[in-house]
């Protein structure tokens, strides 16, 4: 089977262009996913290093270093 479009045929830039739009939004949800998952793992390492400041500012005003 052959396609006898030639490379100007509107059909084919169509669909072209479909394929590339859907393979940007592909690419686009998966760089929000990382996106989202990079900003909960921001979160949580902030949280941590709060509580290890804290931790840290108790230990220096019980040992008065």
């Amino acid at each position: 089977m052959t396609d006898e479009r030639g490379t100007n045929d509107l059909e084919r830039k169509i669909e072209d262009l479909t394929k590339q739009k859907e393979y940007l939004q592909r690419q686009c949800r998966k760089a929000a996913k990382a996106i989202l998952e990079a900003e909960i793992d921001k979160a949580r390492l902030m949280k941590d290093l709060n509580r290890l400041q804290e931790e840290y500012d108790n230990y220096k005003l019980m040992t008065g270093v």
